[in-house]
């Protein structure tokens, strides 16, 4: 197997390759090396790059014979908000260009402890802010399928690295989009899983409910398998749930018929929609039918969602930030300056009030679904656009009146609290990747996985991968 072979086998593959000595995670390692250095100047993805300590883990592993934990030998890079002890960790802003944290975050201690190996940091917007990957320290990541459109965000670096096969499977984060958003750029699969499966520590806010951290991979299998080391309590972080990670390790295979799907092109008029990726999506309903779905136009009502997301998100933005903005304002970009500045201007009344409405939208979205097992609509409202363009303002004449608001299709689901997944779905004609978003019930993560399989089994779409990367 050539070294381009070994970067686009399955990750799941792989570890099996590995657990049974077909091949050393040295081997893998040293390919997956040379992948980033070949693909990364063109694609600007990997920005903390630990080639040698890479090997160096990898070396060690092979020469102790026993190869234990299910990513065993399978390289990995954190988004580079991620804590890494003793590895430069920017955050993507100026203020913290040298900052090298003296802890990891809990979901490098657990995908260490299940035997992946670290190459790097994946690029990241300044302070994860914005579905446009590009800072000040790193600049701009593109998008593998065009190199002049954006990878997306905020997980950019991360589904970037992903599609071009410099990584197997990475990790990210999910406020409004993070993964969702830039899985659907790059043709990847990126998993907003229930708020509370993956233990986020450190945080400023233990309690928070609004930020998820998730998997991106090439398959849903793959980000099942990364999903199952990354999931599970920890007392850290007081919101987990019990339930342990292995949970979603099992085989994704399941009969879809008569299952009760929700079909929504543009959740009954909440956002407008490209018509690019209205036209790239309508297949996608014969497709869920042709699963045995019983597929039905439904939306359920989350016009609260747009005011409990955007309040709550501004009060995060000054749990997290508020402090710096008094000493290094200068060095902030303009967007995150506003949202703290948006939640300085809130008062306790209209907070309440945001807590009450997400509350309502929460059932809302609980009653809904106890009608239909899912519901689907678009990831993004738009396709990939140009890199130099720091975010959409307008869709189809319909004026945006913030730089969030092109994201609606990904935070009016993060108000609810279900656990999203983008999937690969098709192409607009002129070859830029478009998502399908499957929301399930609270907690019914692994539901969603097992639907998202399913469908991208039945598509393929996944399949097509960067023309400039891709093996022969």
């Amino acid at each position: 197997m050539s070294d381009l072979e070994l970067c686009y086998t399955s990750a799941k593959k792989l570890a099996r390759l590995i657990r049974t000595r077909k091949v050393s995670a040295t081997e893998v390692v040293r390919a997956f090396i040379a992948r980033i250095e070949e693909v990364n100047p063109k694609v600007n993805a990997i920005v903390t790059f630990l080639p040698e300590q890479a090997l160096k883990r990898a070396k060690t592993l092979d020469r102790k014979g026993a190869v234990t934990g299910p990513l065993a030998g399978l390289p990995i890079a954190h988004k580079d908000i991620v804590p890494t002890r003793g590895i430069r960790t920017t955050f993507g802003s100026p203020i913290y260009a040298e900052h090298v944290p003296t802890e990891d975050h809990v979901i490098v201690e657990r995908l260490r402890d299940a035997g992946a190996i670290l190459v790097g940091k994946t690029n990241t917007p300044e302070f994860a802010t914005g579905a446009q990957t590009f800072n000040p320290i790193f600049g701009a990541t593109r998008n593998p399928y065009d190199l002049s459109k954006t990878s997306g965000g905020s997980s950019g670096g991360a589904a970037a690295a992903v599609a071009c096969g410099m990584l197997p499977f990475a990790d990210g984060s999910d406020l409004g989009s993070s993964l969702r958003n830039p899985a659907s750029f790059c043709n990847v699969v990126g998993f907003r899983p229930t708020p509370g499966r993956v233990p986020n520590w450190p945080f400023p806010n233990a309690w928070d409910t609004l930020w998820s951290l998730g998997p991106i991979a090439r398959t849903v299998e793959d980000t099942a398998l990364l999903f199952s080391a990354m999931a599970g309590p920890d007392p850290r972080s007081p919101t987990t749930h019990a339930e342990a990670g292995s949970v979603f390790a099992r085989p994704l295979a399941r009969d879809f018929r008569k299952v009760r799907v929700a079909w929504s092109p543009d959740l009954g008029g909440a956002f407008p929609v490209d018509t690019r990726v209205t036209r790239a999506l309508a297949p996608a309903r014969a497709v869920l039918a042709s699963l045995g779905c019983t597929v039905e136009d439904a939306a359920p009502d989350l016009s609260d969602a747009d005011e409990a997301f955007q309040v709550q998100r501004a009060v995060g933005f000054v749990e997290a930030y508020g402090e710096l903005l008094k000493t290094k304002r200068a060095l902030m970009k303009d967007t995150v300056v506003w949202n703290i500045e948006q939640g300085l201007k809130l008062d306790a009344a209209r907070i309440a009030r945001a807590n009450v409405l997400r509350s309502n939208v929460y059932h809302t979205m609980r009653a809904f679904l106890e009608r239909y097992a899912f519901l689907v609509l678009p990831t993004v409202q738009v396709p990939p656009f140009p890199v130099d363009q720091p975010y959409v303002t307008e869709i189809d004449g319909v004026k945006l009146g913030n730089y969030m608001e092109w994201m609606k299709s990904n935070y009016l689901i993060t108000a609810t609290t279900h656990p999203a997944i983008s999937v690969p779905a098709g192409f607009t004609d002129d070859g830029l990747p478009v998502g399908l978003q499957i929301v399930g019930r609270y907690r019914d993560d692994f539901g969603v996985l097992q639907l998202a399989h399913a469908f991208e089994g039945a598509t393929g779409a996944w399949k097509r991968g960067p023309t400039y990367v891709v093996p022969a």
